[in-house]
């Protein structure tokens, strides 16, 4: 079942005092199926951050439309977007966003207590998915007081205890060292397998590659997917290298 749909997608900016136009996203179409994990590739410029920002309903296309689960993002007015966000999206960042006079606990509460949930129904929630982030045992910790590993899972337990319909990722192991990256990829699979669907922005082909899609975006179009099927990760791996070698020297996409 197709949970996201984007089509003819373009965002043109205009720059300053109406000067130049630069076109961020051209023709861009691509769909998400739900319990897919995609992760979005490309060099610095091609349109991904635009890409996602739309995606998060933070910015408006110049055209086109974004379909998620049937309710079109582009026609959401900005009173109601926040709210959108909160019961439909889930956010995973680089800088895991947690605020420091918060507790663990607290920051991982912090969608269900805007959206007005009990104490109770909270902490029904957070606890198996605490167990399996492995960190029951520092939800009364500080940010300032857990390592960066520990952060970002406590990020992407706030971002799955909503059950949104799209967990959102940006760059998810870009502050992580080898080992937390590792740890956070292999979960990053567990929350898949277990139903969620991810959508990640990766400058990694480590991460990349224990995605089941690969989409590449080159001067605002989307340039040339890859299909999991039967390899390996480490098959996929040298896809995704190929694939950007390919893009890095001006090769065309199949």
């Amino acid at each position: 079942m197709t949970i996201l749909e984007v089509t003819g997608l373009r965002k043109t900016y205009t720059t300053r005092f109406g000067g130049n136009k630069v076109e961020a996203l051209k023709n861009v179409n691509f769909s998400v199926n739900q319990g897919e994990y995609v992760a979005i590739m490309g060099e610095s410029g091609s349109g991904k951050t635009t890409l996602l920002n739309i995606l998060a309903a933070l910015d408006k296309p110049t055209a086109g439309s974004v379909i998620l689960d049937g309710q079109d993002l582009t026609k959401i007015n900005q009173a109601k977007a926040a709210a959108f966000r909160r019961n439909n999206l889930g956010f995973v960042f680089q800088e895991f966003n947690l605020l420091d006079t918060f507790t663990l606990e607290d920051n991982i509460y912090l969608p269900l207590v805007l959206a007005g949930k009990s104490y109770g129904e909270m902490s029904q929630r957070l606890a198996p998915i605490a167990e399996q982030l492995g960190i029951s045992g520092l939800l009364k910790k500080y940010p300032y007081e857990v390592s960066g590993g520990q952060k970002q899972r406590a990020a992407v337990a706030r971002a799955i205890i909503t059950h949104p319909k799209l967990v959102l990722a940006d760059e998810p192991t870009g502050a992580l060292d080898s080992k937390a990256t590792d740890e956070l990829l292999r979960l990053f699979s567990a929350i898949n397998q277990g139903g969620e669907t991810i959508l990640m922005v990766t400058h990694s082909v480590k991460a990349a590659s224990q995605a089941k899609r690969v989409l590449f975006i080159k001067d605002g179009e989307v340039f040339h997917q890859i299909y999991r099927g039967d390899a390996t990760s480490e098959q996929l791996y040298q896809k995704i290298s190929d694939t950007l070698t390919m893009l890095a020297t001006g090769g065309e996409g199949r």
